[in-house]
């Protein structure tokens, strides 16, 4: 697994731009809480750490991680954000229902990038158990809500260098 070798909260901040002029709408699942809460509050964290200021970052919860494609989708026709991050958690159970859930968000985040001028960023842990996401969601592993948060400002900067 690509964080056995590195910690998904460690980053070089020097490599960080200022996010202090942008917004980002994060959209996180309620189905497993546990995990996803503590990834919002990573990800959260990380933006105002890198100059966001709280009322730019707006948070909306959907019933679970397939509605996050959907959810993502109608944030960013509503709302003027220069990002919007998808935090979720699908842990493996008996049935193809992981399989099902985790192609259908990984191709709609996928479909989302390719139609509207602005990143989404895919902050969806895919674990075989439980205690796998534990460790990706602050636990030994980091944070993933981290990582896409850094993610979402190194793409926002991204798009603006383009222009």
């Amino acid at each position: 697994m690509a964080t056995a070798y590195q910690n998904l909260s460690s980053y070089d901040s020097s490599k960080v731009p200022d996010a202090s002029a942008w917004k980002v709408a994060i959209v996180v699942a309620e189905w497993n809480s546990d995990i996803t809460e503590n990834l919002l509050q990573g990800a959260c964290d990380t933006l105002e750490r890198h100059g966001m200021k709280a009322d730019n970052i707006s948070v909306h919860r959907v019933p679970g991680t397939f509605e996050l494609t959907f959810g993502a989708r109608e944030v960013a026709e509503s709302l003027e954000v220069d990002a919007v991050i998808v935090l979720g958690c699908v842990v493996r159970g008996d049935t193809p229902h992981f399989d099902y859930v985790c192609q259908g968000v990984t191709t709609g985040v996928t479909r989302l990038n390719l139609l509207f001028g602005i990143p989404f960023i895919f902050g969806v842990l895919t674990t075989d158990n439980m205690q796998q996401a534990l460790d990706r969601a602050g636990g030994i592993h980091g944070n993933k809500g981290d990582e896409a948060a850094i993610t979402a400002i190194k793409m926002i900067d991204f798009s603006c260098r383009l222009k």
